[in-house]
């Protein structure tokens, strides 16, 4: 395995790049919003990107696409709990989409193994402590406010440095909270409080990124604006939508497969879940040299 990927302690190790299926309980994500808003469908979902070659499925109640308004608690619970418990049931590797430590706390009790936070611990003070007691593993993404204005936050003099030291902090805030270093993943924040040019500057940056901040990376690309920005054409009267990004996505997902990172969160699984095994057979072929 490459020396970049890393381990993530209470995860099984993995060979190659991971990938995470994305199964969003919510009637406004930005990709599939209301196609799995049912908890029956969204199983079964589930199941399928299991089937697909999902290793595990992220369960989210919320969306987090640019001018989002937050749902209450309560309706978070409501969506992603019945979800985690079935799929889990399955024996399906679940981890959890929140930014709320009751939903979180609550989700690992029905089953979930992860806990992915697009806040990295800041939108609510009791999650890192939650995550530290639970002594699970959490993915930190880099994240400057609330999807309702995160636009307005996309300001940088040079992203690479600034998320890289941005990341680091809360990193080291979440250490300091309890959780152990071995079990924090970080994600960069693609399409979060970023343009198009961040993202793909972040994106050449991969190596970059785990060695200077020494954990598993997280890529979540997976139909996002800066895709439909580079598919577009000058006769287009807009970019393609989220669901004509897929081959776009699955493009990203052998790259940060073959730059080291431990795992690419995606809608549909299994052409990024053929490309990680592909980057993964080249590797090998040429030594694992990353």
């Amino acid at each position: 395995m490459s020396a970049l990927r890393g381990r993530v302690a209470g995860l099984p190790d993995q060979d190659r790049c991971a990938v995470m299926g994305v199964v969003n309980v919510t009637p406004d994500s930005f990709s599939d919003g209301g196609r799995w808003f049912d908890a029956e469908a969204a199983i079964k979902h589930g199941l399928d990107l299991a089937v697909q070659g999902a290793d595990l499925v992220d369960v989210g109640g919320e969306s987090t696409r640019p001018g989002a308004a937050r749902v209450d608690e309560a309706e978070e619970l409501r969506r992603v709990l019945p979800v985690v418990r079935g799929l889990a049931g399955d024996g399906v590797p679940v981890s959890v989409d929140t930014m709320r430590a009751r939903v979180a706390e609550q989700a690992l009790a029905a089953g979930a193994m992860l806990v992915n936070d697009v806040s990295g611990g800041l939108s609510d003070p009791d999650m890192v402590p939650t995550v530290a007691a639970a002594g699970v593993p959490f993915v930190v993404m880099h994240w400057r406010g609330q999807s309702i204005d995160m636009n307005n936050r996309a300001s940088y003099d040079d992203v690479v440095p600034e998320v890289v030291d941005e990341l680091r902090a809360s990193l080291e805030r979440a250490v300091a909270g309890g959780i152990a270093p071995e079990r924090i993943i970080v994600d960069p924040g693609l399409g979060f409080a970023k343009r198009a040019e961040h993202d793909l500057a972040l994106l050449a940056a991969l190596p970059r990124l785990r060695a200077e901040l020494g954990r598993p990376l997280l890529v979540a690309a997976s139909r996002k604006r800066f895709l439909g920005r580079i598919l577009a054409t000058p006769e287009d009267a807009a970019p393609p939508p989220a669901r004509e990004r897929d081959a776009a996505t699955a493009a990203v997902s052998a790259l940060a497969a073959r730059d080291g990172a431990w795992a690419v969160r995606v809608h549909e699984v299994r052409a990024s879940a053929d490309a990680v095994r592909v980057a993964r057979a080249v590797e090998g072929a040429t030594g694992g040299a990353a």
